[in-house]
Parts: C-alpha cells; structure tokens; sequence
C-alpha cells in the first residue's frame, strides 16, 4: 500500500499539535515547560497587577499589546531604577492606557512623551511605539526625579520646569497608592 507523503506530514503536524495543547508530548532532557499562566501570576504579583491594571483601563488591548507593555514598563523601569507600579501610574494618568492617545499640544503613546523630547534620545522606533515610548517616558521621570526628586520630579513630568500645583501629582500618587493596595492584598 503506497501512502502519500504530503498526508503523512500534514498527521505528523496535527499529531504533534495535539499532543502539546494536551500536554503528552516529551520535552528535551533540559527544556523545562513553562509554568501554567496562574502559577506565573502567583510567581510575581507585580506582572499579574500591571496585566489586570492594563485590561481594566483598556480593555480593547491585544493580549499582546498587554504583553508588550507589562514587558516594556518592567524593563524600562529596571533600567531606569525606576519602580514599575509609579511607571504604570504615570501611564494610568496619562493616557489611560492607550498606546494610541495624542495630546492636543502633540504628547504621544502611553507616557504622553512631547516628540521634541525623544528626538535628542535616538531610540529605536516610532515615538509612538509602546516600547520606544514607555523608555523615553522613563528616562525623563528617572531624570527629573534624579534632580529634583520624586515629588517634584513627578511633578515635572506634567509641568515641565515650572511646577503649577500639586492636582497632577495627587492624581499620580492616588493611582499608585490604588496598585500598592492591589499588590499588598
């Protein structure tokens, strides 16, 4: 019985499907396989919160927009020392987290970053991209707060060099207080 090798492979791929959506196919010796998504969000409450925090504010993202953002604010923040819960706050005040949103005065992306501000940063992409505009959005807050401060240098991310009130770091403290709660419970 001759047997049609086009078939075969197109069993093979199914079989092979099959076989890891249920779980029974063998890994290599050294592959470990990913814990399941509740162990992860157990492993780290922080990703877990930032998830939930971005699927609440906008629930029209791609679970791989998510993915890129929680991704983006966790390394950015690392880099820039900054803490990722005040990262997603400024975002949460900004622009609800909408990588779409546009100023009237021309701010861009999730942290609101003005364009004249990343030129001089040379980062890779778009300035609206969610990666190259959550780094730019860090690297002014961990600058201002550098020299000025965390008060004042959240402050300054709003305002500029002259801070005008206190309305925009209250927001930003009350958003961040609200994710603290989250990640304390």
């Amino acid at each position: 019985m001759s047997q049609n090798p086009s078939a075969m492979r197109v069993l093979v791929v199914v079989f092979l499907a099959f076989a890891c959506l249920s779980g029974t196919a063998d890994t290599a010796p050294n592959e470990a396989t990913p814990p399941p998504v509740a162990d992860r969000l157990a492993e780290d409450p922080v990703d877990g919160l930032i998830r939930a925090e971005l699927a609440e504010l906008n629930p029209h993202l791609l679970a791989s927009q998510v993915e890129r953002i929680r991704a983006a604010v966790r390394g950015s923040s690392a880099r820039h020392g900054l803490d990722p819960l005040l990262v997603m706050s400024i975002m949460k005040v900004e622009s609800t987290g909408r990588p779409e949103a546009r100023s009237p005065l021309g701010a861009l992306g999730l942290m609101q970053v003005m364009t004249y501000m990343i030129g001089p940063m040379d980062l890779a992409g778009n300035p609206s991209t969610i990666e190259a505009n959550i780094e730019a959005g860090c690297v002014i807050l961990a600058g201002n707060i550098r020299r000025l401060g965390e008060d004042d240098g959240i402050s300054t991310y709003f305002w500029g060099s002259r801070i005008r009130g206190t309305a925009y770091l209250d927001k930003v403290r009350a958003a961040q207080d609200s994710l603290g709660r989250d990640v304390r419970s």
